[in-house]
């Protein structure tokens, strides 16, 4: 199954990141300042996915971008980049597996966002389930950190450390205590 979507793709830490959201809310920015810190782009703007036979039987979906405008960036006031120009041809990838979504969208007042993260949603993309965050975007928000500390939580998820229900499990165990801490003259907490 083949389809295509809009957005970028970008190899991060060895994940492939699929930016998603509406034109216009950084994704190509997002993406040159990934690109700038190390990682690869795979697509910006119109990225190919094609379902195929991953590792042990598993439906994997790979993600590249149309030959015509590979290895290529458009970004709004300086117009188009050949990104191996100005990094080099490592800072590019023809093709790679779509392993994590994040769905750029504009914060909205009153919005119920992820704030735990017990367990990651998934989007159906030609016919593969792929983790997928939203992140609300506000004007100072670095969608490079939010998206670079994204792929590193995945891979700690795929390793069998979930941060989230770790702390949760040992709220529920009531271990809590913390020895560093004490009372000053006024019963508020000081670090002793």
């Amino acid at each position: 199954m083949k389809t295509q979507v809009h957005g970028v793709l970008v190899e991060v830490s060895g994940l492939g990141v699929l930016i998603t959201g509406p034109s216009g809310i950084g994704k190509s920015e997002c993406l040159l300042e990934l690109v700038r810190r190390g990682h690869r782009l795979v697509a910006d703007d119109v990225v190919r996915l094609e379902r195929c036979e991953g590792a042990e039987g598993q439906a994997a979906l790979m993600g590249s971008s149309p030959p015509s405008i590979r290895h290529h960036l458009e970004i709004r006031g300086i117009g188009l980049l050949c990104i191996p120009d100005l990094y080099g041809k490592e800072s590019v990838l023809d093709e790679h597996r779509v392993d994590l979504v994040c769905r750029l969208e504009k914060w909205r007042q009153g919005v119920q966002y992820e704030r735990v993260g017990l367990e990651r949603p998934c989007e159906d993309l030609a016919g593969v389930a792929i983790p997928t965050l939203v992140i609300p975007m506000r004007p100072a928000t670095s969608a490079a950190t939010v998206i670079e500390v994204a792929s590193r939580d995945e891979l700690q998820r795929r390793a069998g450390v979930n941060a989230a229900r770790r702390l949760d499990q040992r709220l529920q165990r009531g271990d809590f205590q913390d020895d560093a801490w004490g009372s000053d003259a006024d019963g508020g907490q000081v670090k002793t």
